[in-house]
């Protein structure tokens, strides 16, 4: 794990020392990222600068210094990540390479492999070799791996940037007058003089309603993510190519669809415990100490009990506790980590440690990102940092086998919804909001004992006053995106701004799948996974020098996951059944059926008390209207309503005190 900048300079007016400097103090930025070594390569001629700061995962030694040299000297790359399956490419490029039927290059000018001599066992050269062999794209195609990389191709002087399929890691790129930046992150772009740091209003439209800035946008003007799955050739003169996709995870669901698992549940559950320990097992590899996060859910018991099993000694576990009973998880951890002999860490922490996080999330994301609970992902990865220099994670299994309750609860809510005719459907949405939250809640509490548990909400009225918003649906996926909506009407809220269309918004961009709970699995695969999750776990990993693994995410078990009919996700009301029948064979069920819990923290509580002096300083009126980028009368609107009691407007206050906060620290 690492990280990596650099820029084409088509100026013309650069000297090479300034190259150097320029290069030097946007790589200085990402030190956090790599700590153990650095280093730059200049191709002065091309006015090409790459940088790299290395976290040192395989290959402890010299030989793993990048940017990286390939054999033949025709290749230089900068390279984040880990190829899992590289020593199988070095067999394999050691037996000679065979001519691959779609070539980014003439295989005339390409060095063959059959005479190679290794310099090391890093990744990062068997990656070069396989792209000396068969070039970028059959690479790509042949690698299974979390990474990006900038690689510059001194033959046809070419800059070539990759990431992995899912977006496990990050790669930002754009071009700013007459220079290309790329990076992993975005703070190495504030290093470089022509750097504009335009804030773009339409995509903080986006992160309002999303609480994250969706691929390919960021909150920079004329600065883009590059999509997961993708790679992008840019050559000696400024242009805009469109990336190209290696992998699909569009036209994956589709051939999953069309192709799907033949056998019985018993067959899928032998499968899918095959491929999970396959996953874990290529992922446990490290010449560094290894661990893993663990909650006591369902993903990371699985992803640890299945470490465990192939593991000679107690695997490092880690996991953080809180006082407040509806965000603690710590108790159940324990005792699956008892149960699986972990050798395992906890550690309980206080409100006040927790909110210490805050100054610093301005700096270690970068760009606005307002998911809360990136608090405790940067407590949990500070505190496993202290033993170990990777961890895995359990991420990806609620996208993949249908964890998130809006899968079971979306489709409800429609079949119900359509039965009725759109004229009772308004009256009943004005009923509910007639009746304010708060005396719904009191209503509640006082039916509570006669109602089914499944009903007894902690803030049933802000439930009722939700689901009203769900009756003008004219569709399942409209209730769908009014889900994973917070500002419902963001255009109103940013001055200034039209909202852009994303693959949330565009029906174009859906694969055809039959199941409504399918299509939302894809949706989520393609947005809040890599834009939200992913981002999350990177950046608090990355802040503290940690490397993260997301075993569930290799890209086999998604092939395999596309393949399963729903019934095998969803069934009789809880998702990831067949998740759940793998762990079972690992972890008596007692110890892991309960209700899901959100890694969160009491962001509601807080706002109401130790924050409110923070919070109301960064969104006073008179600020908001100097600064001109929000409408100061919504945010107050929302801010007494939560301060009163009368509605928890947390997650949507959150979202502008991230934007206010980020704003603040440029």
């Amino acid at each position: 794990m690492c990280g990596f900048a650099g820029f084409l300079d088509r100026s013309e007016t650069t000297s090479p020392d300034q190259l150097r400097d320029i290069a030097g103090r946007m790589i200085e930025s990402l030190r956090h990222r790599g700590p153990d070594d650095g280093g730059l390569w200049t191709d002065d001629l091309a006015c090409v600068v790459l940088g790299h700061r290395r976290l040192s995962i395989l290959d402890l030694s010299p030989a793993g210094h990048q940017p990286m040299v390939s054999c033949g000297g025709r290749f230089i790359i900068a390279f984040n990540g880990e190829i899992y399956n590289h020593l199988d490419l070095r067999r394999e490029l050691e037996l000679g390479p065979a001519t691959p039927e779609h070539a980014l290059f003439d295989r005339d000018s390409l060095s063959t492999a059959d005479t190679r001599a290794w310099r090391g066992h890093s990744d990062t050269e068997t990656l070069l070799a396989a792209i000396e062999a068969w070039g970028v794209g059959e690479a790509l195609k042949r690698s299974v791996g979390m990474f990006a990389f900038a690689l510059w191709d001194r033959h046809d002087k070419i800059l070539y940037l990759a990431r992995d399929r899912l977006g496990e890691k990050p790669l930002y790129y754009g071009w700013q007058g007459d220079t290309l930046l790329f990076g992993s992150e975005l703070k190495a772009f504030r290093a470089h003089p022509d750097f504009r740091a335009e804030i773009d209003r339409e995509a903080l439209a986006l992160l309002l309603r999303h609480n994250y800035i969706p691929a390919p946008f960021t909150i920079y003007r004329g600065i883009h993510k590059l999509p997961p799955g993708t790679f992008l050739a840019l050559g000696s003169h400024r242009q805009n190519p469109q990336p190209v996709a290696y992998w699909s995870a569009r036209d994956t669901a589709l051939r999953g669809r069309m192709q799907p698992f033949a056998g019985g549940e018993e067959d899928a559950v032998n499968a899918l415990e095959t491929l999970l320990r396959q996953s874990v097992a290529g992922q446990m590899v490290a010449d560094v100490p290894l661990g893993a996060f663990l909650s006591g859910g369902f993903d990371s018991s699985m992803v640890v009990a299945l470490m465990q099993a192939q593991s000679a000694r107690p695997v490092k576990t880690f996991t953080i506790g809180f006082g407040e009973a509806e965000y603690d998880e710590a108790e159940h951890a324990r005792a699956v980590a008892k149960h699986l002999g972990t050798e395992h860490t906890e550690l309980y922490v206080t409100p006040e440690e927790a909110m210490a996080v805050i100054p610093k999330l301005p700096a270690l994301y970068d760009e606005p990102f307002a998911d809360s609970s990136q608090i405790p992902t940067y407590l949990v990865s500070q505190l496993a940092r202290q033993q170990v220099t990777v961890s895995l994670s359990g991420d990806g299994g609620d996208e993949l086998f249908g964890g998130y309750s809006r899968y079971f609860w979306a489709m409800k809510i429609w079949r119900w919804v359509s039965y009725l005719p759109m004229p009772a459907r308004q009256t009943m949405s004005r009923l509910l909001t007639i009746v304010p939250p708060h005396a719904w809640n009191t209503v509640f509490r006082a039916l509570g004992f006669m109602l089914p548990a499944g009903l007894r909400y902690s803030n049933p009225g802000d439930k009722l006053h939700k689901l009203s918003s769900f009756l003008g649906a004219r569709k399942p996926e409209a209730i769908y995106f009014d889900l994973v909506s917070h500002w419902k009407e963001p255009n109103r809220l940013v001055r200034g701004a039209q909202e852009p269309a994303t693959v949330l918004s565009d029906p174009l961009q859906w694969p055809e799948l039959r199941d409504f709970e399918h299509r939302m699995m894809f949706l989520d695969t393609v947005s809040y996974l890599p834009d939200d999750i992913l981002v999350k776990v990177d950046r608090a990993a990355m802040g503290v020098s940690l490397e993260t693994r997301v075993p569930l995410l290799d890209h086999r078990v998604v092939e395999f996951a596309w393949k399963l009919p729903l019934a095998m996700k969803i069934h009789e009301g809880q998702g990831k059944w067949l998740l759940r029948q793998v762990l079972y064979r690992y972890v008596p069920r007692e110890l892991v059926d309960r209700p899901k819990m959100g890694f969160g923290v009491p962001i509601d509580h807080w706002l109401r008390g130790p924050l409110k002096p923070w919070a109301e300083a960064l969104i006073e009126p008179k600020r908001l209207k100097s600064e001109g980028y929000l409408n100061p009368s919504l945010i107050q609107e929302k801010w007494k309503q939560h301060q009163s009691g009368r509605r928890n407007w947390s997650y949507y206050l959150w979202d502008v005190l991230m934007f206010q906060a980020w704003l603040e620290a440029q």
